[in-house]
């Protein structure tokens, strides 16, 4: 039997008590969805009244009670915050359990991680130093001697996109926009496509930067400079690609069907297409991590936890894509 999903808490003034709790009663029939949460059993249990919770003393317990109850690694919090009111004396705790994950990972105890979301700026105070998870599970990954270059990949029914230049200024984004970085996670990108998701031979599109393409240097010269001359390499080495396309056309039903994964040159340019196909349902993917790693793309709703009215979807969705993930690479 493989090792369970490890399931991360993320925010606990957020809504992942929430999400959580209904996503395990979604899955709780999936055998091949079992996760484990690492987190507080009290205050899951006081976050969602009713909801069945056993505490388990490793992750592979895990498969004896999902079934029957949320299976929890206890980790108490230091103080149980009212929702929707963050509070600085949990942000260790939040970042230990991502640094527990990955050690589970590495030693085989968890076939994947799903993370719930963070408050980033809650960890600040507590010595967190990273853009979000992506960077900081690849900082982790160096830590146990395996550096990666991480990609972050965004997943929504049939689209999956990934960006080249994630969080800086949109001024920013032309000098930060090399040939190395199209060209390295391009590499990640169909590597882990054939890896995780059984397709041998991705194709991959990637859009220009500028309107229209840049229209031939009329409206920007980064299309001729960087981003072809990268596309040029990647033909050399055998890889399936496409563009550089106008963004404006390259995301319609017509037009996903021509890639399994589209590169995009800023952050708004992949998430937004993401975001408009399956707002509720999109999944958030780090590649080029030596473990498997899901979350659901959308922040910690601090504004309305509590309240028992947080849709679950794209939880449930990304701890399916994880266990499907696991499959794949079996």
């Amino acid at each position: 039997m493989a090792a369970p999903l490890i399931l991360t808490p993320g925010e606990p003034a957020g809504i992942a008590p929430e999400i959580t709790a209904a996503a395990w009663r979604v899955l709780r029939t999936e055998p091949e969805a079992t996760f484990a949460l690492l987190g507080d059993a009290a205050y899951w249990r006081t976050r969602n009244p009713g909801l069945a919770v056993a505490e388990i003393a490793a992750p592979a317990d895990a498969h004896d009670v999902f079934a029957n109850a949320l299976p929890v690694l206890n980790r108490p919090l230091a103080e149980h915050p009212a929702p929707g009111h963050i509070t600085a004396a949990t942000a260790p705790q939040v970042i230990a359990a991502i640094d527990e994950a990955v050690d589970m990972a590495f030693r085989g105890e968890a076939s994947g991680i799903v993370t719930n979301p963070i408050q980033k700026d809650a960890l600040y105070g507590a010595g967190f130093r990273h853009q979000g998870h992506t960077d900081y599970l690849a900082h982790l990954s160096a830590c146990h001697g395996h550096p990666v270059q991480e990609v972050m990949m965004l997943v929504a029914e049939d689209l999956r996109a990934i960006p080249v230049t994630v969080h800086i200024p949109l001024k920013d984004v032309p000098a930060q926009l090399t040939r190395e970085a199209i060209l390295s996670q391009a590499r990640v990108t169909a590597r882990d496509l054939a890896r995780f998701f059984g397709i041998a031979k991705p194709r991959l599109a990637f859009t220009g930067l500028n309107p229209h393409a840049g229209e031939n240097g009329a409206m920007g010269r980064e299309e001729i400079e960087v981003i072809r001359p990268a596309l040029d390499v990647l033909r050399t080495e055998g890889f399936h690609v496409q563009g550089p396309l106008s963004a404006d056309t390259a995301f319609h039903s017509e037009a996903r069907t021509a890639y399994d994964a589209i590169l995009c040159m800023y952050h708004d340019q992949a998430l937004i297409p993401v975001k408009t196909l399956d707002f509720h349902g999109g999944i958030n993917v780090s590649l080029g991590l030596p473990f498997i790693r899901t979350s659901p793309d959308h922040g910690t709703a601090l504004g309305i936890a509590g309240q028992h009215i947080a849709n679950p979807k794209s939880l449930i969705a990304a701890i399916r894509l994880a266990a499907r993930m696991r499959k794949a690479a079996a």
